[in-house]
């Protein structure tokens, strides 16, 4: 059975651009039908000494379970080089599930959906430009109700799609 799965990838290191197509290209050999929103360009969050990220919000289908697309998504974020020094630092790529289907999933290291997303306008406004209607199961709001809590001068369009 395939799931539709939403997932934030962010980078800003290197060709970040560059970055965010090698991830999109890597995830379409389990996931099939990948779509991804706009790039955004946003300040960085939490350690600010930085520069900038480019992110984008992908959806496509997979028959992996949640277990198995982390691993997934952790295995193309080590292949393309990610190294973890310094908390919300510097990431050459970022890839983060944010939905699977609307289901609820909670182990020692995976939560979905992605419980920091409320409140983030770099995860919500390109997951709104993708899927506006789609229904947070824990908030019961839609997510372009979501995505108009956030300030939107924290984010701003980029490029087309990857």
């Amino acid at each position: 059975m395939n799931h539709t799965i939403y997932l934030a990838l962010g980078t800003n290191l290197g060709d970040r651009q560059q970055n965010l197509a090698t991830a999109l290209r890597l995830l379409e050999a389990q996931v099939q039908g990948v779509h991804s929103s706009p790039i955004y360009e946003t300040a960085p969050w939490g350690y600010l000494e930085q520069d900038n990220f480019l992110n984008i919000v992908a959806r496509g289908q997979t028959r992996l379970t949640p277990p198995q697309l982390f691993n997934l998504v952790k295995s193309i974020e080590n292949e393309m080089g990610r190294v973890k020094i310094i908390k919300d630092g510097p990431r050459l790529i970022d890839i983060d599930i944010l939905f699977y289907d609307n289901q609820l999933y909670n182990s020692p290291t995976l939560e979905i959906p992605h419980p920091r997303m409320r409140g983030r306008s770099f995860v919500l406004v390109p997951l709104a430009d993708l899927a506006p209607d789609f229904i947070h199961p824990v908030y019961h709001l839609a997510i372009r109700q979501l995505a108009a809590e956030t300030d939107p001068s924290t984010l701003w369009l980029y490029n087309p799609r990857p």
